[in-house]
């Protein structure tokens, strides 16, 4: 092949790059999302085969994107440019978003923290108690990890949370931990936990908007459940 001449797969991968400037990734498959990133790390060998690999080996774009790089560096034609591709996208996204976030970002709504959430808790592999610190506009004015601990459990006390919301102002806090297991069905703890925390939060005047759990590309919001609110009634009813 001359220098002057394309590739095979040339006029493909232009058209996938226009296609993404046109509409974004609204129109694409998770195996065409795919084939457009490696194309940045590939520039002259069409992409399509590695894709279809990744997607029969993980299963769907998410799951690619959360492989350790050993796992991706097994797929026939991927190589090291290929793996770091494939491992900062989803970083950079994260840290956009946070940065957002931490720098004027209002959340409307519980969901919305839920998913701010999900995002950045998926790829931990130890389970992590983080807090989230919202004024009274609902402006994020910090995010804390207060426990860490084992791949099934960080210990994290309310007089703890209650503590590092008051020190930080906060008007509302949203809290969130992972469990690496994959499932993010709450344990009793769990739900006895949350209990407790809406109890001491109510006590100082701080709202508890919603205590996620992260698991498994899934999450479980107490606040989406119900078990919130009826935790809100339990403490009305104990202080009438």
């Amino acid at each position: 092949m001359s220098p002057g001449e394309g590739h095979p797969g040339q006029g493909h991968r232009e058209r996938l790059r226009e296609k993404f400037l046109a509409h974004g990734l609204a129109k694409f498959t998770d195996e065409e999302v795919l084939e457009l990133l490696l194309t940045l790390a590939t520039p002259r060998r069409d992409c399509k085969q590695q894709a279809r690999q990744l997607m029969a080996a993980f299963g769907n774009l998410q799951a690619v994107l959360d492989a350790a790089p050993a796992e991706l560096a097994r797929i026939k034609g991927i190589g090291p440019k290929n793996i770091l591709g494939l491992k900062l996208v989803p970083a950079v996204a994260r840290r956009y978003l946070e940065d957002r976030l931490l720098h004027g970002g209002v959340f409307q709504d519980a969901a919305q923290a839920a998913e701010y959430l999900e995002l950045t808790m998926r790829p931990l592999t130890r389970e992590v108690f983080r807090v989230m610190l919202l004024d009274a506009q609902r402006q994020v004015r910090g995010v804390e990890d207060l426990a860490a601990g084992t791949l099934t459990e960080a210990v994290v006390y309310p007089r703890e949370v209650v503590a590092k919301a008051l020190a930080g102002g906060a008007a509302a806090i949203v809290c969130a931990h992972n469990h690496p297991s994959g499932d993010a069905a709450p344990s009793r703890a769990d739900r006895e936990l949350t209990r407790r925390l809406y109890h001491a939060c109510a006590g100082v005047g701080v709202e508890l908007m919603d205590h996620v759990i992260v698991g498994g590309g899934k999450l479980y919001s107490f606040a989406a459940s119900g078990e919130l609110a009826a935790f809100a009634n339990e403490h009305r009813n104990l202080n009438l």
